[in-house]
């Protein structure tokens, strides 16, 4: 196998910074004529940047060869269009050499590519899941709604996305010391004065979106320290606020008010999720989910988190264009104010309805037998199991094939369990490549 690189600009450097760390060199400034006569084995780096032409030749050179596309100044239609086309894989300049390194690599090597979409703990525990099954490369996509607790006050003091989120999908896959990855969950209890409340990973994160120029720039920079093994990206990069309109036709401003069901019935269903102003995906995202083999949607609060990420403009758009199998992981419990008295099939429902169209292969539903004493915590607080959905009441909202099975704790914090969530996703992969294991 060779890289070849078709163009020549700032992104030269780091691309053969990344080639030398994969064990391969970079051929640098290759022609077009020559490039067309790369082997079937050859993954080919086009350079958007280089030349006007630049991403016709991409899109007529992807037929017959591996091809990665490289640009700073890539549109989502750019990106749609070059999957389209067979590449395999988009990356937006400015290059970061680690996530280079795993996304050439992936291409390099035909890992599978996992994209997950979400936020808070059920975003954690697919991660935990996943991040030591071999050859496959995961990407979180997280959600950037959050205005309560730590973050909302981060938020609103130094104008940035809120951390909270990012600093959990870093912590999932990160490979650094244990002690490390406590450092960066600790949060100061209330003697700390001005810094009770707040976790050390969210005050880095917010020290490093200062430095950095932005809040992606600092899951990036954080993500070295942590020797991240996958990807870490920010759903949008704009500054928004969750808004809902309920059933009886109130709205609710605040992604903490539609949590915390703020001067309302908690028993009023939710009709529907936006963003003021409207938030966009950018490029890389969209490549990420376009490039996926298998996109998994949840677990996680269903409107605060999950939808609170679909209705992304470009996210339910990309997942619609994807060649990817699409799951959807629902949730375990019921929450106040979001989904009381929702079953299996309301879930999917409303998550179908985000997406715009029924493009949901999987829906996982946890089949684990609860222990008692935690049901009854929970429904102290309202909350209750999800019920159950009959396959025809599923087919009703969605053609997705219904996968009951054993993959919650039994302990008395109802949640998913990693090491069995991930043998139920590694089954999902299997449909796609037989030879991999859990």
């Amino acid at each position: 196998m060779r890289l070849l690189l078709v163009g020549t600009s700032a992104s030269t450097a780091v691309l053969m910074e990344a080639g030398s760390a994969l064990g391969q060199d970079l051929v640098v400034g290759l022609s077009a004529e020559k490039a067309r006569r790369a082997s079937a084995g050859d993954v080919v780096v086009v350079d958007a940047d280089a030349s006007p032409e630049a991403l016709d030749l991409a899109c007529s050179l992807a037929a017959s060869v591996a091809v990665l596309v490289v640009g700073s100044r890539l549109r989502r239609e750019d990106v749609t269009r070059l999957f389209r086309a067979g590449c395999r894989d988009v990356l937006e300049a400015p290059l970061h050499k680690r996530e280079l390194i795993l996304r050439l690599g992936a291409v390099a090597t035909r890992k599978l590519r996992f994209a997950c979409i979400g936020g808070g703990s059920g975003l954690f525990s697919v991660l935990t899941a996943m991040k030591e099954v071999p050859r496959v490369l995961l990407t979180s996509i997280v959600t950037m709604s959050d205005d309560g607790g730590s973050s909302g006050l981060l938020r609103a003091s130094f104008g940035v996305l809120p951390p909270g989120d990012v600093r959990r999908s870093l912590v999932a896959l990160s490979d650094a010391p244990e002690v490390m990855n406590y450092v960066m969950q600790y949060r100061f209890d209330a003697s700390g004065g001005g810094l009770g409340g707040h976790s050390l990973g969210n005050l880095l994160l917010t020290a490093l979106a200062d430095r950095t120029g932005g809040m992606q720039n600092a899951v990036k920079a954080l993500g070295d320290v942590l020797n991240v093994q996958g990807i870490v990206k920010c759903v949008t990069e704009s500054a928004t606020t969750l808004v809902a309109e309920l059933e009886d036709g109130n709205v609710v401003r605040g992604e903490s008010a539609i949590d915390q069901c703020l001067e309302r019935s908690s028993e009023v269903r939710l009709r529907r999720v936006w963003h003021e102003p409207a938030a966009e995906a950018g490029p890389d995202v969209v490549a990420s989910i376009l490039g996926a083999d298998v996109v998994v949607i949840g677990p996680g609060d269903l409107y605060t988190s999950v939808l609170a990420s679909l209705v992304v403009r470009g996210v339910a758009e990309a997942v619609r264009a994807t060649d990817a199998k699409v799951a959807y992981v629902c949730n375990m419990m019921t929450k106040p104010g979001e989904t009381s008295g929702y079953d299996v099939a309301d879930h999917v429902d409303a998550v179908v309805d985000a997406l715009g169209s029924d493009v949901l292969d999987h829906v996982l539903v946890s089949s684990t037998a609860l222990d008692e004493d935690a049901v009854r915590v929970y429904a102290e607080r309202g909350q209750h199991p999800v019920r159950g959905s009959t396959p025809e009441a599923l087919a009703r909202v969605s053609r997705a094939r219904l996968v009951a099975a054993d993959v919650g704790d039994r302990a008395k914090l109802v949640r998913h369990d990693p090491p069995k969530l991930r043998a139920e996703l590694v089954e999902l992969l299997r449909a796609i490549r037989p030879s991999i294991t859990a």
